[in-house]
């Protein structure tokens, strides 16, 4: 990765393409002999990059973001010089320049250099110098920021004490040590912002949401003796953690404003969008954070997705050919390709780069690719060809000695419309990995066998299948298994499941699933008037890349409620296939989309559609309806 990553760096930009310079202001060097001035090496490199934040043309990268990197190419000593440390570091960033800087003391004052590297020539382009009193590192590091940049702004603080407890907190060893030496910065100096951010990161740590939520009213409480870009990135933080997505836009509307050129924030106002479902606003997002870093990799696969969301396929594919030719070995991007294809119901496109992706590098999503192809040739009607691409997935997973080949075999069969042989091998399984190292398997087992009796119209069965579910369940199975032994009672009132879900899922921070399992059990029921709501509202808080079978069934339930046009909208992108192979409850959806597009292209007057969006309904059906796809296979 690490090799394909500096490989990219000879496509970087010039700054006269008008393209941010991307500076990485690394960790300076000590050069006195008095180890206990090491902490200004932390503070040289983080006054500087605060400084620099708003400049023009500058884009300076934080530490933060150049270690989240350590996870991919190995932990780097947090203490240690950076051109020793940090310097691979912001290479793969896509740093344009770094740079490197020494400090000492002389003659009562701490004197610091600043030298420029251009990483593409390898040579030094510029080298700055200044000094200050030797307990005052901040006006040190100023003097440097202004080189750089005549519009540096000032630093977030003036109190030495405050500084040096603030970067010990940012290479403490252990979250105890964190947080003590944040709060002691704060106590140095409550007007200094940086510490608030990053003690409510560790309260968050600790599961503390309320005493995070506490840091950063505190923090806002001093606003008005903060810079307005502190302010404003505090009450983004505050409105994201607090459930206020309008607020949080507001916000990163302002950030956006006051630092152009830094594209973690394009991103966070793209991800912002693309979870309130503003699909085009999430693209152009997207499109000005690789404005300032056009060679990002994620950030071309991120747009990939939006500008598919968005309908907008060239902008797609061209986001993730450029992807393809930054990153020639991976496999990610083709797989990517497939994905929008998929969404966008390109069916044989997306099948060829889904092999293209497992031809790159079989190991890629664990053979993932295989099944995926083999879902795009199954959404087209083609049940055999489809077997066959399943096939390659299953040699894999065999080849690979994966003890959940059956439990794969299994969920194929059912997917595919062969409901009693499916019902049988999954039977079959979940008995054999009872006892064992597979109970976990088993639970889930027996739990995608409980969800597929309520589909099949049989709850008595379906209970006992939740029962054995439940009582093998581990931790990675107890959701599933709570889920289905919920959707195994009896039909009710939707008054009756509401209570039922309350006394299911009673902890707040149940809501989520609460409503979800809810949405289910009323679809099930055909309560489609009281699902409507719940949807609706599970809708405008999740994702659609965290949840894209949501979409379809709220556009089943506004179908059924006379929601003609809402309903078109939401059922005209595919669920991306899950490369486990099993995408959960399923049955909700499959084949039942096809049978919901007919209906729509018949109420629409296009007569051609409906008849094939309705054969494939029947071919896909399979040789045991689903409860829900009685009244459509009566049609």
């Amino acid at each position: 990765m690490l090799a394909a990553c500096l490989a990219a760096l000879s496509c970087s930009r010039n700054p006269s393409d008008g393209v941010p310079e991307r500076i990485a202001i690394l960790r300076f060097e000590n050069l006195s002999s008095d180890a206990s001035l090491d902490w200004m090496g932390r503070a040289f490199s983080e006054v500087i990059t605060r400084e620099l934040a708003g400049a023009p043309g500058i884009y300076a990268l934080p530490s933060d973001r150049l270690h989240s990197l350590d996870s991919s190419l190995g932990s780097r000593p947090m203490a240690a010089p950076g051109i020793s440390a940090e310097r691979s570091l912001a290479l793969v960033a896509g740093a344009s320049r770094l740079g490197y800087g020494q400090y000492w003391l002389r003659g009562g004052r701490v004197e610091a250099k600043l030298t420029l590297e251009d990483p593409r020539s390898g040579k030094m382009v510029q080298e700055w110098s200044a000094s200050a009193a030797a307990g005052d590192p901040v006006s040190a590091a100023s003097a440097l920021a202004k080189q750089v940049s005549s519009q540096a702004a000032p630093y977030l603080t003036r109190s030495s004490a405050a500084l040096k407890s603030y970067v010990l907190a940012l290479e403490a060893p252990d979250l105890d040590s964190v947080v003590g030496r944040l709060e002691e910065s704060l106590a140095a100096d409550p007007n200094f912002s940086a510490p608030y951010s990053r003690l409510a990161q560790a309260k968050l740590q600790r599961q503390d949401r309320t005493g995070a939520m506490a840091v950063l009213q505190q923090a806002l409480s001093h606003g008005d003796a903060m810079p307005e870009l502190e302010r404003t990135r505090l009450e983004f933080e505050a409105a994201s953690l607090g459930g206020d997505p309008a607020g949080a836009q507001r916000s990163l509307t302002a950030w956006a404003r006051l630092t152009p050129n830094d594209p973690a924030v394009w991103q966070s106002m793209a991800q912002t969008n693309m979870n309130s479902h503003r699909f085009e606003e999430a693209k152009r997002a997207y499109q000005r954070a690789l404005a300032a870093a056009p060679d990002d990799a994620n950030l071309l696969n991120l747009l990939g997705y939006a500008a598919a969301y968005a309908g907008d396929l060239d902008t797609a594919t061209q986001a993730l050919q450029r992807y393809q030719a930054l990153r020639p070995a991976d496999a990610n991007p083709f797989d990517s390709l497939g994905d929008v294809y998929f969404l966008l119901g390109r069916l044989r496109e997306a099948e060829a780069s889904y092999l293209a992706a497992a031809k790159k590098d079989p190991a890629f999503l664990n053979g993932g690719d295989f099944f995926k192809a083999a879902m795009a040739r199954l959404m087209s009607g083609d049940v055999s060809g489809a077997d066959r691409l399943a096939k390659q997935f299953d040699d894999y997973r065999t080849a690979a000695k994966d003890p959940l080949v059956s439990f794969h075999r299994a969920y194929w069969a059912w997917i595919t419309g062969r409901r009693k042989a499916a019902h049988d091998a999954m039977v079959a399984f979940a008995r054999s990995a009872e006892t064992g190292p597979l109970q976990e398997a088993a639970s889930e087992a027996y739990s995608q066998l409980s969800l597929w009796d309520v589909a099949l119209g049989d709850r008595t069965a379906a209970a006992e299948m939740a029962d054995k579910a439940t009582r093998l369940a581990g931790p990675a199975a107890a959701g599933l298994a709570k889920a289905a032994r919920f959707l195994a009672q009896p039909s009710a009132s939707p008054e009756e499941w509401e209570e039922r879900a309350r006394q299911f899922y009673p902890d707040v921070s149940q809501k989520q699933a609460r409503e979800l399992t809810l949405s289910y059990a009323l679809l099930a029921d055909k309560e489609y008037q009281q699902a409507v709501p719940v949807l609706e509202t599970l809708f405008e808080n999740i994702s659609p890349t965290a949840d894209d079978i949501l979409p379809l069934l709220l556009g089943w339930a506004d179908l059924e409620t006379g929601k003609q046009r809402e309903a078109a909208a939401l059922l005209r992108f595919n669920p991306i296939p899950a490369a486990s192979g099993v995408t959960r409850l399923a049955e909700f959806y499959f084949p039942r989309l096809f049978y919901l597009r007919g209906r729509i292209a018949r109420l629409e007057g296009r007569p051609d559609e409906n008849r094939e969006q309705y054969r494939l309904f029947l071919q896909l059906s399979g040789d045991r309806p689903l409860v829900w796809g009685e009244e459509a296979m009566a049609r």
